[in-house]
């Protein structure tokens, strides 16, 4: 869902280069440089207003964090909360998820998250669904052998599809959960959408995917 344009975002984001990244191709293979450190670094694909990016982070100072995001508007909101918090273990990056291989290099990634992702619900627009076997080809080159996706969603259909996926891709699937904010499952971050929905008295998902090495 496309949200209207905030006033001024490009001048926001581009004030900020040590947190939004404008060259991110110069960065493959080099993130742990930017970061000035070795610490394991955990991207999320559609990071949307970075509460759980930054909730991460907060929670787990000892990890890196990047947050992409398609939409400048979206992830200005993201880049605020950097900023509030002061964030030292956070990046942002304004692209496209499906050309991470052009950003990170193999095995650079060491966790990577999908929450409460576009369905796209329509056959014909399945190759746009980030758990679609195009995109797991593409998180199983930045991820070290036997990474792991952790992929959150509200949407049954989506999940029941995306666990299909996974096991098709022969990912193993680790955990499963049917009904999340009833399992007692601890150091859970929300994301925006998923307190909205979760309020409304609907059910999430979750599951943790993992690649398997040949």
């Amino acid at each position: 869902m496309r949200m209207r344009k905030r006033k001024g975002v490009e001048e926001l984001l581009a004030r900020h280069p040590e947190t939004v990244i404008s060259n991110p191709e110069t960065c493959k293979g080099k993130w742990s440089e930017l970061f000035g450190n070795d610490h394991p670094i955990h991207i999320e694909v559609g990071s949307g207003k970075g509460r759980f990016i930054t909730g991460m982070a907060v929670a787990h100072p000892e990890i890196n964090y990047i947050g992409i995001d398609i939409q400048q508007s979206v992830l200005s909101y993201a880049l605020d909360k950097v900023l509030e918090s002061e964030l030292p273990n956070v990046r942002l990056l304004l692209v496209d998820g499906s050309a991470l291989t052009n950003f990170f290099a193999d095995g650079e990634v060491d966790r990577l998250y999908l929450n409460f992702s576009d369905p796209w619900p329509k056959t014909r627009h399945e190759k746009r669904r980030l758990t679609y076997r195009s995109f797991l080809q593409t998180y199983e080159e930045i991820l070290p052998p036997n990474g792991e996706i952790h992929f959150k969603t509200d949407n049954r259909g989506l999940f029941e599809y995306s666990l299909s996926s996974f096991s098709r891709y022969g990912m193993v699937l680790e955990q499963v959960w049917l009904d999340l904010h009833a399992s007692g499952f601890e150091g859970n971050v929300m994301t925006e959408y998923e307190e909205k929905f979760s309020s409304r008295g609907q059910v999430i998902f979750r599951v943790e995917a993992r690649f398997v090495s040949p």
